[in-house]
């Protein structure tokens, strides 16, 4: 969010919150209909996005990995699906290689043809882990993949972890900050409204 913001702020000042517009889009989208009218500027931020992902840290949400743990000893069929390219996942994983074990599937912008809010990740993910879409739960924090989720007829949980929480209730059946008061049994709940 910092650093999209910031090339917000030097690229597209009348834009006020350029990080949470784009957030949830692939690299290949924002660059196709922010930067294609200027290769010079997308090679520049493309070269300070690698910069700064090379030095991020990648913290998990309050709560988060004990969620993760407690779905895969329940034997829950779970896939991690990003926008984020395998380049940056690779980072990720450096930091985080537990989560090739955990996840059955994980998809990324490079498994993809269209970018969040159309919902052929969430389906995709769906149709790899061989589950029924209404049997699916989605966790989103971003203005392009909560309706992702929608679109996908999934259950849509909204992370209001970068974007205000009354932002993210109007697009989510259930918003939450962490993960510390949200476990297996609320998600049960959720699938069974």
């Amino acid at each position: 969010s910092r650093f999209w913001q910031q090339i917000g702020e030097c690229y597209f000042p009348e834009k006020k919150d350029f990080s949470s517009a784009i957030k949830g889009s692939t690299l290949t989208k924002i660059m196709q209909e922010y930067f294609s009218h200027d290769a010079t500027k997308a090679e520049d931020v493309c070269r300070k996005l690698d910069e700064w992902e090379a030095t991020m840290t990648y913290d998990y949400i309050e709560g988060a990995e004990q969620f993760i743990h407690q779905l895969h000893d329940a034997g829950v069929e779970m896939a991690i699906v990003t926008s984020s390219n395998d380049k940056k996942m690779e980072q990720v994983y450096r930091s985080h290689p537990e989560l090739k074990e955990l996840f059955q599937q994980i998809l990324t912008a490079d498994d993809i043809t269209a970018s969040k809010p159309d919902p052929q990740c969430y389906l995709k993910a769906a149709e790899m882990l061989c589950v029924d879409k209404g049997d699916c739960v989605v966790f989103e924090y971003s203005l392009n993949g909560l309706p992702s989720g929608r679109n996908a007829r999934m259950k849509v949980v909204g992370l209001a972890t970068t974007l205000p929480f009354d932002e993210v209730e109007k697009l989510a059946d259930v918003t939450i900050k962490d993960f510390r008061s949200f476990g297996l049994d609320d998600m049960k709940r959720l699938l069974n409204k």
